[in-house]
């Protein structure tokens, strides 16, 4: 459950897919309840990847958002949930 609403924070950041200052070039970050997020998005045809690290532990996460809904892994746990409950971040 815990997974669901710290990556719910970063899928909200991208909802409103504000530029963000990056460490790295091509990189976009935001900061969400004390964790650094640090990641790539990638259009493809059936929606967006989201491939990135949260810090200060470097906890990996990959997620895939495709026709309202967010899947994929984060910290070794799968998540799944609506783009709509990620809204509430913001970005840097």
């Amino acid at each position: 459950m815990l997974s669901k609403f710290v990556v719910s924070g970063a899928l909200g950041a991208l909802a409103v897919i504000a530029p963000a200052h990056a460490e790295e070039a091509g990189k976009q970050r935001f900061t969400h309840e004390g964790y650094t997020y640090v990641y790539e998005v990638k259009e493809t045809k059936t929606g967006r990847i989201i491939k990135g690290r949260r810090f200060p532990d470097a906890v990996a996460f990959n997620l895939a958002v495709k026709n309202g809904r967010v899947s994929g892994v984060t910290g070794g746990q799968a998540v799944r949930f609506d783009v709509a409950d990620a809204k509430g971040a913001t970005a840097q």
